[in-house]
């Protein structure tokens, strides 16, 4: 890391905003508290939910342009969640969605980081793992760091339980901090320039 303090958009839906934990912190906020940096660290959620890669895709970049600061580091944080399932998007549209961002932040000079969708309900377990892949293999021929939050969780009892302890869909505070946990041990801290926090 520079001697510009850190700033980071971060993009997705629901999961993206915590919805559904009793802390009200998400994986995002208990990320963020794990995260020393010698100066205030920023990090803004751009959150809306139910979206699918498409609807990211269209509108990331005007709402990041507007949040940016020539006097930071300025980072972007992909949070890709399950709605392309749902949507009936085919795994070609999802990646060529996520191919585009990950290419225009790149032509903008803005460093990303992509977390991928986590397990949702069993009935769309399989498609979910084939988005989870196809999302990590676009993130990773273009050597930027992807979170697989599936693989991981898909048959982890906490997960499972705090799944079902909710509504099904959403997970609660233990899921998030799960989600966080992933995250902080998948390159964050290198990514950002920063020494691990040992979390």
């Amino acid at each position: 890391m520079g001697e510009l303090p850190l700033r980071l958009a971060v993009v997705g839906d629901e999961l993206a905003a915590g919805v559904g934990d009793p802390k009200g912190l998400g994986w995002v906020g208990r990320v963020s508290a794990r995260t020393p940096t010698p100066d205030p660290l920023t990090v803004l959620t751009l959150a809306v939910p139910g979206e699918t890669s498409t609807g990211l895709g269209a509108r990331w970049e005007d709402e990041v342009a507007r949040r940016l600061s020539p006097e930071a580091d300025n980072r972007l944080v992909v949070a890709l969640g399950r709605a392309d399932v749902a949507a009936g998007l085919s795994l070609a549209r999802s990646r060529l969605n996520l191919a585009n961002i990950l290419d225009v932040a790149e032509q903008r000079r803005i460093p990303a980081f992509v977390v991928g969708p986590p397990p949702g309900s069993t009935a769309e377990a399989d498609k979910l793992a084939d988005l989870s892949a196809a999302f990590a293999d676009v993130a990773n021929r273009r050597r930027v760091p992807f979170v697989d939050t599936y693989s991981p969780l898909a048959a982890h009892d906490q997960w499972l339980g705090d799944l079902a302890a909710g509504n099904g869909v959403l997970p609660g505070q233990a899921g998030y901090g799960l989600m966080a946990w992933l995250v902080l041990h998948t390159g964050w801290h290198s990514w950002l320039g920063l020494p691990e926090d040992g979390a």
